[in-house]
């Protein structure tokens, strides 16, 4: 499916362990069948911890299955944290899917040792 003017994914991150935005953080999605995985593009979030665009939004979203990877460990070690070799978290990947042609939105909360993610609005 093709999607609808106002269907689009967006996403943001935050830095749990500081209380901030994460900006300068690379995020890659990628469109997910079957076994194949297709990168779409790779964006870095601005000063507030977003993409300065929608990741897919008008002809380009399309429903199906999706895979976000954050690169959170470079930014956690340009941040100046103590991680470990190997990092306990380096790349987060968040494979989701869409089933509707709505908005969907999948931000990260980050830290070190843990992350989360939701649906949010």
């Amino acid at each position: 499916m093709t999607g609808s003017s106002s269907a689009k994914l967006t996403t943001h991150v935050l830095d749990t362990a500081s209380g901030l935005p994460a900006a300068g953080l690379e995020i890659t999605l990628y469109r997910l069948t079957g076994d194949a995985r297709e990168k779409l593009k790779t964006v870095v979030t601005n000063d507030d911890g977003r993409c300065d665009a929608p990741l897919l939004a008008g002809a380009d979203f399309a429903t199906g299955q999706y895979e976000l990877v954050f690169a959170a460990g470079d930014y956690l070690r340009r941040m100046g944290a103590a991680l470990p070799e190997p990092a306990f978290l380096d790349v987060v990947p968040i494979r989701f899917g869409m089933a509707e042609e709505k908005h969907y939105h999948v931000p990260l909360l980050i830290s070190p040792y843990g992350y989360s993610t939701y649906r949010g609005s």
